[in-house]
C-alpha cells in the first residue's frame, strides 16, 4: 500500500480535526503541521506526535519557538519538501500567497471553503464531483454549508435529473472558540442577495439551480438550513421515499424531532457528545424527519450543519482524489468513516 504523505498548513479549529482524520487512515501519514508561533496548539501537536513547523519561512518567526518548550522543525518550505500533498487550513487572507508557495514546491494542494472558487478554479465535495478532481493538481474543499447542501440535494438531483432550490441559511454567529464575533443580541441579515452559500453548490454541481438567503443568529452550535426544492414532473417520489433516500445516503442522519426528543440543535449536539464524538463533532448532516414534506412537486425540509466538522472527512476523500488512489467516492467515504470510527473506538 502506498502511504500518502500529508502536510497540514494551519493547526487550528479545522486543521487539528483534519490532522486527526488523516492520522486515522491506513493509507496516509502526517509529516507535519504548522503554527504561526508558540501556543497551546503546539502542545496538542506534540502530544499527537505530529512534527511541528512554522507557518512562515521568516527566520525571526521560526526563532520565536526557540525560547518555548516546542521543537519547531523549520519553516513551511521545509515541510512542503517532505510531503506529497498539503491541506491548507491557514488563517484567512493567506490563500493567494500560500498558493504560490505550493506551486513553487511542486506539491498538490487543497484549500478550505473560506477561499473563493476562483483561487483554484476547482472545488470538491465527495458526493458531487470526486471524479472531476481525480489526479488534479489542486482544489478547494467547499464550505460547511455547501457540503451540507450537497449531501441532501445531490441524491435528489441524481434521481430527478433536474432541481430548482431556494434556501435560507440560519447561520451561527461564531464558532464556540471565537469570543470576538457577534451578533450577541440581534438577528443579522446578510444583505448581499443571493448569499454565496447556495450558488457555491454550483461550483461542484452546476446542474442544480439554487439561490440562497442568509441570516446570522446569536448561537455557536450549528447552522440550520430551511430548504424549498422544486422537483420536475414525473419524479416518482413521495415524502417517505425521500426520507429513505437520505437514510441510505452516506454522512446524512435522519431522526424524528418529536419521537426522538431532539427538536433543536442543542439536542443534536448533545447527541454527538453522547455517542462519544471527539470535540462533540458531528460529521453528518442532520435532517429532521418530521420536518420533511413533499407537496406536489415542491419539497420542504430542515437540516442542521455542524460548522466545525462536516467538512473534515471530505478533506480525507479529497486527498485520495488528488492523489489518484481511489476513483469511487463511496468506497473512499467508507474507508474514511470506518477508519475515523476505529481511531476513536466508536
Amino acid at each position: 500500500m502506498v502511504t500518502i504523505k500529508v502536510a497540514i498548513n494551519g493547526f487550528g479549529t479545522i486543521g487539528k480535526r483534519v490532522a486527526d482524520a488523516i492520522d486515522a487512515q491506513e493509507d496516509m501519514e502526517i509529516v507535519g503541521v504548522t503554527k504561526t508561533g508558540p501556543s497551546f496548539g503546539c502542545g496538542l501537536a506534540a502530544k499527537k506526535g505530529f512534527p511541528l513547523y512554522c507557518t512562515f519561512d521568516d527566520v525571526e518567526k521560526i526563532s520565536s519557538f526557540d525560547d518555548s518548550d516546542y521543537d519547531c522543525k523549520g519553516g513551511l518550505s521545509e515541510l512542503l519538501s517532505v510531503a506529497d500533498v498539503v491541506i491548507d487550513c491557514a488563517p484567512g487572507k493567506m490563500g493567494a500567497t500560500n498558493l504560490q508557495k505550493y506551486k513553487s514546491a511542486g506539491i498538490k494542494y487543497m484549500f478550505q471553503g473560506g477561499e473563493k472558487h476562483s483561487l483554484t478554479g476547482l472545488s470538491y465535495t465527495s458526493c458531487a464531483n470526486h471524479k472531476e478532481n481525480f489526479n488534479a493538481q489542486g482544489t478547494r474543499v467547499v464550505s460547511c454549508n455547501t457540503t451540507g447542501l450537497s449531501r441532501t440535494l445531490v441524491p435528489l438531483f441524481d434521481h430527478c435529473g433536474s432541481l430548482k432550490v431556494e434556501c435560507t441559511m440560519i447561520r451561527r454567529a461564531a464558532d464556540p472558540g471565537d469570543s470576538d464575533k457577534g451578533p450577541i443580541n440581534a438577528i443579522k441579515p446578510v444583505l448581499k442577495v443571493p448569499s454565496h452559500h447556495g450558488p457555491d453548490v454550483m461550483t461542484v454541481k452546476p446542474e442544480i439551480e439554487i439561490n440562497s438567503l442568509a441570516v446570522a443568529v446569536p448561537t455557536t452550535l450549528m447552522h440550520v438550513h430551511s430548504i424549498i426544492a422544486d422537483l420536475p414532473e414525473g419524479h416518482g417520489l413521495n415524502t417517505e421515499k425521500i426520507i429513505e433516500m437520505w437514510m441510505d445516503t452516506p454522512r446524512v442522519i435522519v431522526m424524528n424531532g418529536k419521537e426522538d426528543r431532539i427538536p433543536t440543535t442543542a439536542e443534536v449536539m448533545e447527541m454527538a457528545r453522547d455517542i462519544g464524538r471527539k470535540w462533540g463533532d458531528l460529521h453528518e448532516i442532520f435532517v429532521w424527519e418530521d420536518g420533511v414534506k413533499l407537496i406536489g412537486n415542491r419539497l420542504y425540509y430542515f437540516q442542521a450543519i455542524h460548522q466545525e466538522s462536516d467538512v473534515i472527512p471530505e478533506n480525507v476523500d479529497c486527498v485520495r482524489a488528488l492523489m489518484g488512489t481511489e476513483k469511487d467516492w463511496k468506497t473512499s467515504v467508507s474507508k474514511t468513516d470506518s477508519a475515523i470510527s476505529k481511531y476513536y473506538n466508536l
